[in-house]
């Protein structure tokens, strides 16, 4: 689950991590009014979408008197940004952040995340702020440096130094203050249970302050029921309807561009079956995972999610049944093929518990099934199905 930047501003103060004084905006005349109540000369106006790339997309603007505050926020509000994270449709902005200005000393990146190949949570650091990480990571990789926490001993004043001097920073003072900086959003990171923390850029100023000017956090979905509070910061306008519909009947759904949609139970089984559609020539409408505990009815409701797509030609339905019996897979597809009406060429692959009553429940439905024997079988079919070839 994403959060916006205020959001996750005001989480990181409560943890002790320095940030900047903004206000929430939803209008131009919130805006105005907030940047008057902060005060002072100098204003960002940020637009707030679940994406990166705002600054360079028209999102970030630097404001020096109320009537800028008032013209950035009429451009920016209601505007459709489009960066490297939105796709070619964009994302219209309905939120604005307007925060105080400081003077910039220099700027760093600095970001938290499970490193699951050393099973650890890992910092990763560069004196290059302010840009891409992976452009820093392509031209110079020598310019990050990484630190990873083991769990059993967590974060440790020596950490903090390490990441500090790692970046470029002198002043024992300022090496100081970054530690602690590093160890608040370390514990932020862990209590929370972040899968990402971002800051890009990470600045000093020349008041001698550590402070966030940017902010991303994401949080693992699966340990939201310990965690109420961040539920209630997720804002639906920023997923697509569909998205938001599948998650209430617990579905994974993420939609593509191709023409084949895929029901699949697994995350991992559901990116094999898409790889392997792209390996036979076809690209998958969707992702979609049923996970290990869906009942009847929620197989019905994702093959409605699927069919909304107008450009689906095929579906092609990829179970191995574990946790999932391939009955309850099967009466979910006779019960959403009678009561959906599907016309697209349905390919079906059964395996694991109960697959002879699962084939047997699509056997006797009279229902026109197109089986396959395997993830490979099944994914030439439906690629031919969807281009309209006979299988």
């Amino acid at each position: 689950m994403n959060i916006h930047e205020y959001q996750a501003k005001d989480l990181m103060r409560k943890y002790g991590i320095n940030v900047l004084n903004g206000r929430v905006a939803k209008t131009v005349d919130e805006a105005v009014a907030g940047a008057k109540e902060l005060g002072g000369s100098v204003w960002v106006v940020k637009a707030q979408i679940h994406a990166g790339g705002r600054g360079k997309a028209g999102g970030v603007k630097l404001a020096k008197s109320l009537d800028e505050v008032k013209a950035h926020a009429n451009e920016i509000l209601g505007k459709t940004l489009v960066t490297h994270q939105t796709g070619p449709e964009g994302k219209e902005v309905k939120t604005l952040f307007v925060e105080e200005g400081c003077e910039i000393e220099h700027e760093y990146y600095l970001g938290v995340v499970l490193d699951r190949t050393k099973s650890k949570v890992t910092f990763m650091a560069s004196s290059e702020g302010g840009v891409e990480i992976e452009k820093v990571a392509e031209e110079s990789p020598e310019k990050i440096i990484k630190v990873a926490v083991d769990p059993a001993t967590g974060f440790t004043p020596f950490m903090g130094r390490k990441l500090a001097y790692g970046i470029g920073l002198k002043d024992k003072e300022m090496i100081k203050k970054a530690s602690v900086f590093f160890e608040s959003l370390y514990k932020l990171y862990m209590e929370c249970d972040c899968t990402t923390a971002e800051i890009n850029p990470l600045v000093t100023t020349k008041a001698g302050d550590v402070l966030a000017l940017d902010a991303k956090l994401n949080f693992d979905s699966n340990a939201l029921y310990r965690h109420p509070e961040l539920q209630e910061l997720r804002d639906p306008n920023e997923e697509s309807v569909k998205e938001v519909e599948a998650s209430q009947y617990g579905l994974s759904y993420i939609p593509l561009d191709g023409n084949i949609g895929c029901l699949v139970n697994g995350a991992g089984l559901a990116m094999g079956t898409m790889d392997i559609i792209q390996l036979e020539g076809g690209s998958p409408a969707n992702f979609l995972d049923v996970g290990g505990s869906a009942t009847k009815e929620a197989v019905e409701k994702a093959f409605e999610i699927i069919l909304s797509d107008e450009n689906v030609k095929a579906i092609l339905v990829n179970i191995f049944g574990g946790i999932m019996k391939c009955d309850i897979i099967a009466e979910g597809v006779v019960g959403a093929a009678k009561s959906l009406g599907i016309e697209v060429p349905l390919i079906v692959r059964l395996e694991g518990t109960n697959v002879a009553l699962g084939k047997k429940i699509l056997k006797e439905s009279d229902l026109k099934i197109i089986a396959a024997d395997d993830l490979g079988d099944a994914a030439k079919k439906a690629v031919a199905a969807a281009s309209g070839q006979e299988v």
